[in-house]
């Protein structure tokens, strides 16, 4: 059973097109690389799988589970890790994290355990009391992070984890998404940091005006001595794949 199917996606916004007719699977367990410029359709697409945003047609599954049709229980197989800090600033970290565990069911014990779990694996246990905004910019992100994993999800987003982030602070995050991905948690990573997705994903697909443009093992991408980098660049100009 393929992690995501996504099947003739289609959405608008205001008549405008967002995401033209995509097609593109997900096997379980992959790393998978989606990449595309500054309005091409990755957070668009990222919505429509997250039910954030409903799409005009076309299929969306999550392990076999249509996002529009059974909603309740394919948001239960995702975790979404977003760009922005959709977070409530002035709350300490583990009662964010609580909260979460309790949005999506678990009950007391059960989410206070996995709660200590997370604060431990993302190093977060001496900051677990502090307000989200006197963390800094890489506590940030570990946080958001672990907030997308307090329900133990199939399936994990992640729309630019390390964007703000020094490099010390991306490779400590880079090594914890490894870790997640060799435990069998499959995992969908948007990035405009190249050099990230080629170093964590074994598949890539890129999107360019709503329309999925190249799509490939990294090895396809990386061919004839040139980088994931010159490779996207040379695709999204136009220049073809």
């Amino acid at each position: 059973m393929k992690a995501l199917r996504i099947v003739d996606l289609k959405k608008s916004y205001d008549g405008k097109i967002a995401i033209d007719g995509i097609d593109f699977t997900i096997e379980k367990g992959e790393f998978f690389g989606f990449l595309g410029p500054n309005g091409a359709g990755k957070t668009s697409t990222i919505n429509c799988i997250t039910g954030i945003a409903t799409h005009d047609s076309g299929t969306i599954e999550v392990f076999g589970v249509d996002v529009k049709k059974e909603y309740r229980e394919a948001r239960k197989l995702i975790g979404l890790a977003p760009q922005e800090f959709n977070i409530d600033f002035f709350a300490p970290v583990r009662k964010t994290l609580n909260y979460m565990g309790g949005y999506f069911g678990l009950r007391k014990k059960e989410r206070e355990a996995r709660v200590e779990q997370l604060l431990h694996l993302m190093e977060l246990e001496e900051h677990a009391d502090k307000q989200f905004r006197h963390l800094s910019g890489g506590l940030k992100r570990r946080v958001m992070i672990a907030r997308s994993l307090v329900h133990d999800p199939e399936f994990l987003i992640l729309d630019e984890p390390t964007a703000g982030v020094d490099v010390h602070l991306r490779h400590e995050l880079w090594r914890y998404l490894e870790g997640l991905n060799s435990e069998g948690k499959t995992i969908l990573l948007t990035s405009h940091y190249i050099e990230e997705v080629e170093k964590l994903c074994g598949r890539i697909a890129i999107i360019n005006r709503g329309k999925i443009v190249a799509e490939g093992d990294k090895s396809e991408f990386v061919a004839e001595g040139k980088n994931l980098e010159e490779r996207y660049l040379s695709i999204t100009q136009g220049e073809g794949w």
